[in-house]
């Protein structure tokens, strides 16, 4: 069966430059890699032939000789010349520096091992808090697991008097190469984890970790204005790092206890005003709680419930800007409850005084009442 064209098979144009090459190959090679397409022999072809393609494109000589005289200029039984004799598609050279690029694996097993360094992990502290606190700032103490250098090894993980030795899987390279078929990749030394090091005699205390776990208190100052769900940094102080790495960083998020009287909305806070049906009717002034403590309400005469006085500045400044949010009070009028026989009869009295004009005394019950007779017709 005759040969597809090397530039189809890669999909590219004959005057692709190294790069463009180089791209189409990762592309394919990632489609049809033998491991994401198991038991297919369509992908397998697939794959060796887009290798073939790759190692002769890529190659100066063997392309301007594939350019010249097609398959027959690269085929070592032609006697050209380009193929490049027993070697021309036998090695991983190519195969295994493209594969890097594709994986980010190292070439470790030459003696040129990638440095298995790891950051630690992230960790997240939640943390409650009132929000008198979020409103003000404050400083809290928390106390989280840790780890430290084991006192007894100093962190070698080996027991005192010895000392780690060159991993003997890796040969100290901290990875090595597996292969499967004509597919070769390397991976992390299942034995050493990357360090390059073996331990024989391992720390009767730590038992090889090189690390004991405890705890840690430190001071977090949570700013003015923080809000619900907000996350404060601390770096460095997460999960250690591995073979040296950097610590990971330590979040703390806040989280806003329920207040008894006011509600938060961003930098605003909202709170219920009872008053009594003579101050709704009458007006004047009443005293409410804020965060700075007392203030003064002049509650105008004939407030309806619902209404909503606002109190500018009484909120809450932003944890970022100047901007302080507002207080809003809403007026809800309370029912008078256990009346005395004297209370009943005013109230009697006043009712029936007020059904002689309810369209003057009460306009919400007129509206309501003549949208009753529009509905009905």
């Amino acid at each position: 069966m005759s040969k597809r064209d090397l530039y189809d098979v890669l999909g590219i144009n004959r005057d692709a430059s190294e790069d463009e090459i180089k791209k189409a190959y990762r592309k394919l090679a990632m489609k049809y890699h033998p491991d994401r397409n198991p038991d297919s022999k369509e992908a397998e072809d697939k794959f060796k032939e887009g290798k073939e393609a790759y190692e002769i494109l890529s190659d100066a000589q063997k392309r301007s000789a594939y350019d010249q005289f097609g398959h027959a200029g690269v085929d070592p039984q032609s006697g050209m010349g380009g193929g490049g004799g027993a070697g021309g598609f036998g090695g991983f050279g190519d195969f295994g520096d493209i594969f890097s690029d594709i994986f980010g694996g190292g070439r470790g097993g030459n003696g040129g091992g990638r440095s298995n360094v790891y950051r630690g992990a992230d960790l997240r502290y939640n943390m409650d808090i009132t929000l008198e606190e979020a409103a003000r700032g404050c400083e809290k103490k928390i106390r989280i697991p840790s780890h430290e250098d084991c006192d007894t090894c100093h962190g070698s993980g080996a027991k005192p008097g010895t000392q780690p030795k060159t991993c003997s899987t890796c040969g100290g390279h901290g990875q090595v190469r597996m292969s499967q078929g004509f597919f070769s990749i390397q991976q992390t030394c299942p034995t050493c984890h990357g360090s390059g090091k073996e331990i024989t005699d391992k720390c009767p205390k730590c038992h090889g970790a090189g690390q004991i776990k405890t705890h840690k208190t430190l001071n977090v100052k949570i700013p003015a204005g923080v809000d619900e769900g907000d996350r404060i940094r601390l770096s460095g102080e997460g999960e250690p790092g591995q073979n040296g790495g950097p610590s990971g960083d330590l979040y703390v998020v806040t989280h806003i206890k329920p207040h008894a009287v006011f509600q938060r909305d961003g930098s605003d806070l909202h709170c219920e005003m009872p008053i009594s049906f003579a101050k709704a009717a009458l007006g004047g002034e009443i005293e409410i709680p804020t965060l700075d403590g007392m203030a003064k309400v002049k509650i105008a005469a004939e407030t309806q419930s619902g209404r909503v006085y606002r109190l500018r500045g009484k909120g809450i400044k932003a944890v970022r800007g100047s901007d302080v949010g507002d207080l809003m009070c809403h007026v809800v009028i309370e029912t008078p409850v256990k009346l005395t026989e004297r209370q009943k009869e005013l109230l009697r009295e006043f009712d029936a005084i007020s059904q002689g004009d309810v369209a003057m005394h009460s306009p919400r019950t007129k509206s309501f009442m003549d949208k009753l007779k529009d509905f009905f017709g």
